[in-house]
């Protein structure tokens, strides 16, 4: 990702996949900083925060309290100075209308996250050289 090194924003809520996604990312090499927001309230806030360090990317996870996916993505994709960042939504859903509903929000992509940890890493992988090669404002 690696966009002068700006921050990956993670908006996820489980522990575990905060974990895998970590590992995934510097087994891979990826060396941009990871901030953790656990929904899409708390990500908003970071995102509408002068302080904070705009990100090159939002990784999504589409179950969360609080602010789930979907609102977050109605919220961050009617926001003018948010709508621009790429949004890829890692989610264990499986809903036609889930991928329907994040696609019509204006995410840039929509990624099962897969069981198995090598599987995991290669899609990790697919998003980096995906996201490196692209030319993001």
């Amino acid at each position: 990702m690696r966009v002068s090194s700006r921050p990956i924003l993670l908006v996820e809520d489980d522990q575990v996949d905060i974990l895998t996604i970590r590992r995934a990312l510097k087994e891979i090499a990826v060396v941009n900083p990871v901030v953790v927001t656990e929904n899409g309230e708390d990500a908003l806030a970071y995102l509408r925060d002068p302080a904070s360090a705009r990100p090159c990317i939002i990784l999504l996870d589409l179950n969360m309290p609080i602010m789930n996916g979907l609102e977050f993505l109605q919220q961050a994709k009617h926001d003018e100075q948010l709508r621009s960042i790429p949004v890829i939504v890692l989610t264990t859903s499986d809903e036609q209308l889930d991928k329907v509903n994040s696609f019509k929000l204006g995410v840039a992509g929509y990624m099962a996250k897969p069981v198995d940890y090598r599987r995991f890493v290669d899609m990790m992988r697919s998003i980096d050289l995906y996201w490196s090669a692209s030319e993001i404002p």
